[in-house]
């Protein structure tokens, strides 16, 4: 049975032009961010709809219609245009609420789901109640542009990961098995165990990978010049065994204001190491992490903890304590341990950033060993 489909009904243009005479503080405007085009929904103090109407998701025109406006508080949710769109409309003079989509649930629970009623909630509950939005501090310009390339090169390794798990598959499918390598220089490793019969077939692919291989190294280099003459606070972070430059950087970028936490703890539940909890009367499950924030710096971390557990990290009091959470065993031993000295980095590359001390490996210890004996 084929389903009746129900087109979204057009929305007249929003003129935000007529409201320049309207004091400031006076409105409340809820924006529901589309790629095209943006619902917009204009309350007054008292919660009543001023104006409804769309505009354009671009620049020019998020500019034009509120320039003419006195300073106003707008909320809009996170999402792909919030970054530019919260940097043009505090260039405009108004107070800018960045809800966070994920806590939102009232709206994107919603049985009665569209963009005007979205745009309409928003507005209602930046009236109403700020902190039921639950407001995010949206990074920096140049924040953004840097991490831009941190990501272009993730994409590309990524993409250099897939070729070689797609030559290991076939060379396999023919009955044999290339040796264990690197992944930097994989094409030139493996080019004569490769059968004869495939040389043709995978000649492409060993090309690609050299390619990804050098433009791989020339995204590393040009962060290397940017930690030396950027963001030299960095060096700070880096000297924890296993964090190296891209999780320093990373980890600098995707906090962009160490001021913004008060306590370098809670950095562990802003890049979503901490568990969920759903406790209800006697009923508290034991369930995984939140997995909230930036999904990459979260990845570093934890590949920064495997390491620092791992038979080739250096002694020091984060790796025995990991070692101890690793000793109790079970069947999620080593990820439970993995993700717990994480979160824990990632408490200590903050402290070492607003501090600014020099990082002691075992701090601590000395003190608990003269103590035992």
């Amino acid at each position: 049975m084929k389903k009746n489909s129900r087109r979204a009904k057009k929305a007249g243009e929003a003129d935000l032009t007529k409201l320049k005479e309207m004091a400031a503080g006076s409105l409340v405007i809820g924006i529901d961010t589309g790629d095209r085009y943006s619902e917009i929904c204009v309350l007054d103090q008292q919660g009543l709809v001023v104006q409804r109407g769309r505009i354009q998701t671009t620049g020019l025109a998020m500019h034009q219609q509120f320039s003419t406006l006195a300073g106003q508080r707008v909320a809009m949710e996170t999402g792909t245009h919030s970054p530019w769109m919260y940097g043009v409309l505090v260039s405009c003079g108004h107070e800018v609420i960045v809800a966070n989509a994920r806590k939102v649930r009232l709206i994107t629970d919603s049985d009665a789901k569209s963009d005007e009623l979205d745009a309409f909630q928003l507005a209602d509950l930046a009236r109403t109640n700020v902190r039921l939005l639950h407001p995010i501090q949206p990074r920096s310009r140049g924040a953004q542009e840097d991490l831009a390339m941190i990501r272009a090169r993730e994409s590309l390794v990524e993409t250099r990961t897939g070729l070689i798990n797609h030559v290991r598959g076939v060379v396999k499918s023919h009955g044999e098995r290339l040796r264990q390598c690197d992944s930097k220089g994989f094409a030139q490793r493996v080019q004569e165990q490769i059968p004869a019969g495939l040389r043709p077939s995978l000649s492409g692919v060993l090309d690609t990978l050299d390619g990804l291989d050098e433009e791989i190294q020339g995204y590393e280099c040009r962060l290397e010049h940017m930690v030396a003459t950027k963001y030299p606070e960095t060096e700070l972070m880096k000297q924890v065994n296993g964090v190296g430059t891209i999780t320093a950087l990373t980890f600098r970028l995707v906090i962009d204001d160490p001021h913004r936490f008060k306590d370098s703890r809670t950095v562990g539940a802003y890049v979503g190491l901490v568990t969920r909890r759903r406790q209800s009367g006697e009923r508290d499950p034991e369930l995984g992490i939140t997995k909230a924030g930036n999904e990459l710096l979260r990845k570093l971390l934890v590949n920064c903890a495997h390491h620092i557990i791992g038979i080739s990290g250096e002694d020091s009091a984060l790796r025995r304590w990991g070692l101890k959470l690793l000793a109790r065993g079970g069947k999620k031993a080593r990820k439970r341990a993995a993700t717990a000295v994480a979160r824990k980095l990632a408490v200590l590359l903050h402290h070492l950033w607003v501090s600014g001390e020099e990082y002691e490996a075992l701090r601590g210890c000395a003190a608990a060993e003269s103590t035992a004996a």
